[in-house]
């Protein structure tokens, strides 16, 4: 038994001395998650040392050119009310009676202040006044500029009511759909026509069934 002990021994002492902090043993140091400028290489160039100070960073370069120049693209904002009344929207708006449509579907003003708690309690609300830029300068350019097109489409599925709407997002859905099925490619760039085109064709079949769907629980 002896030798046994003395090897059991021999080994626990070896063990001890590996995991020890000062065995000598060489460990793997952890990454650093800094980040740089320079992406952490030495022979590329620090940001810091050959740019103003001035400009020297995101929100530093957005002041600077506001300052040079106030109407810069950079900062500008698009003009939602000056564009509505130039393509005269509330005047189209009028003559299809689309507020009388939704009207007669069931979307009273008292419909409306009742959907205000709900929407914020859903974070409707929240996300829009945190977005307010991209709101701005993404959605509302398509909505406004599209406008002229889409306000008689939409008069006309309020004219037959939810069902055109439920169609509307089957449709979208289907044509994605579709062009996954057969492969289709976008010319020149090779990518999936279903991939590129499903980035507007699933928010507009979403979209249309959210509307079909509100559209008819007013009704009920």
């Amino acid at each position: 038994m002896a030798p046994l002990s003395a090897l059991l021994t021999l080994t626990f002492a070896t063990t001890a001395t590996a995991f020890s902090v000062n065995s000598g043993v060489v460990t793997t140091a952890r990454p650093s998650t800094k980040l740089y400028e320079n992406f952490g290489f030495d022979f590329a160039e620090d940001q810091a040392k050959n740019t103003p100070s001035i400009i020297l960073g995101e929100n530093n370069y957005k002041k600077w050119v506001n300052s040079v120049d106030p109407n810069n693209m950079l900062n500008r904002q698009y003009p939602i009310l000056t564009r509505v009344r130039e393509l005269g929207l509330l005047e189209k708006t009028a003559e299809l009676g689309i507020l009388s449509k939704l009207e007669n579907l069931g979307l009273t003003l008292e419909k409306t202040e009742e959907l205000l708690p709900v929407l914020e309690k859903a974070g409707v609300l929240s996300l829009v006044a945190n977005n307010q830029q991209l709101l701005i300068n993404g959605v509302a350019p398509l909505a406004v500029e599209g406008a002229p097109l889409l306000l008689p489409v939409f008069a006309g599925a309020l004219e037959v009511g939810p069902a055109a709407f439920y169609l509307a997002a089957a449709s979208f859905a289907g044509l994605d759909a579709y062009l996954f099925a057969s492969g289709a490619e976008v010319p020149f760039v090779g990518l999936s026509a279903g991939a590129v085109a499903g980035l507007v064709l699933i928010p507009l079949s979403v979209v249309s069934a959210v509307v079909g769907g509100a559209l008819g629980s007013l009704k009920n």
